[in-house]
C-alpha cells in the first residue's frame, strides 16, 4: 500500500519525551554558556599551558576579541629579584575591559544547568538502548567504502529528507558519540578543574590536565570543537527539512 497525500510516512517517528526535554534545556544552556564564555574570555584573551600565567607571561595563544588585546597599558616591568628571568610585577596604565563578575557567575550557573540534565540524559540513554540502537556505529557501518560514500554526500549536501526520527548516518552516530562521551565530559571535567574548591577536594584533576591554565586552554579548544559540530548540525537540520526536524524535537510530531 502506497503513502497516503499529506500523510507521515509509515515507521516515521518523533523523538522521545526526555531526548526533547534534556535538547530543549541543553540548548538553553550553550548558548548561555557560549554567551558567558566569550565574556570572560574577552577579560583576559590569553592562552597559556602549565601551571600559571598572566599578561607579564608568554601566551600559546592571543585572541583579539576585546580591547584587552595586546594592550600597551603597562608600567614599566620590575623584577622581583635581581635577576630579570624571575617573577615580575607592572601597574596598569590601561582601562581594561573586564565583566568577570557576572559573567563567571551566570557560567557557572548555565553550567549544572546543562550538567544536570545531561547526567539524566547520559544515564536514561544508556539505560533505554538509545546509544546502542541510534547512536554507535556498527563495525559494517565504518566499512570504508560507506564511510566515504557519507563524507562525499555531506560534502556535496545530499542530505537525506528528515524523518522526524533518530534515523541517523555514520558521520552523524561518530560525531554525536564524540559529542556524549568524549567533548561533553571533557568541558565538564576541565571546567572543574578550574575551579580552586575543587582541586583542593581532588587535586588529581591538576596532575591530570597539567594545570589549571592547560585545563583552562583544553576547556577553551574543546568549546570551538563543539562550536563546530553546532553549526554543522544547525546546517544538517535546515538542509533536511527544517520544519519537520523542529517539530520532532519539540512537541514529538514528525507532519
Amino acid at each position: 500500500m502506497g503513502d497516503v497525500p499529506g500523510q507521515p510516512e509509515l515507521g516515521m517517528h518523533g523523538h522521545a519525551r526526555w531526548v526533547r526535554i534534556s535538547h530543549g534545556i541543553a540548548t538553553v544552556s550553550l548558548l548561555t554558556l557560549a554567551f558567558t564564555g566569550v565574556v570572560i574570555l574577552m577579560a583576559h584573551p590569553r592562552l597559556y599551558w602549565g601551571e600559571v600565567g598572566n599578561d607579564l607571561t608568554p601566551a600559546l595563544v592571543e585572541l583579539p576579541i576585546s580591547r584587552n588585546y595586546r594592550h600597551g597599558g603597562w608600567a614599566t616591568p620590575a623584577p622581583f629579584f635581581d635577576s630579570t628571568a624571575g617573577p615580575i610585577t607592572a601597574s596598569r596604565t590601561y582601562d581594561i575591559f573586564n565583566q568577570n563578575g557576572w559573567g563567571r557567575s551566570l557560567h557557572f550557573l548555565a553550567a549544572w544547568s546543562l550538567v544536570l540534565p545531561g547526567l539524566v540524559y547520559l544515564l536514561t540513554g544508556m539505560a533505554g538502548g538509545h546509544f546502542h540502537v541510534h547512536m554507535v556505529p556498527r563495525g559494517r557501518e565504518l566499512a570504508p567504502r560507506l564511510v566515504w560514500r557519507d563524507v562525499v554526500n555531506h560534502v556535496r549536501f545530499r542530505i537525506p529528507p528528515a524523518s522526524g526520527g533518530p534515523n541517523y548516518g555514520v558521520l552523524q552516530k561518530c560525531a554525536y558519540s564524540c559529542v556524549v562521551f568524549v567533548a561533553a565530559p571533557l568541558i565538564v571535567v576541565t571546567g572543574l578543574t578550574m575551579s580552586p574548591a575543587v582541586t583542593a577536594a581532588f587535586p588529581s584533576l591538576l596532575w591530570l590536565f597539567g594545570g589549571y591554565q592547560s585545563a583552562r586552554t583544553i576547556h577553551f579548544f574543546t568549546f570551538v570543537a563543539l562550536l563546530l559540530f553546532v553549526l554543522a548540525h544547525v546546517v544538517m537540520v535546515i538542509k533536511s527539512g527544517f520544519r519537520r526536524q523542529i517539530r520532532a524535537i519539540t512537541v514529538g510530531d514528525y507532519t
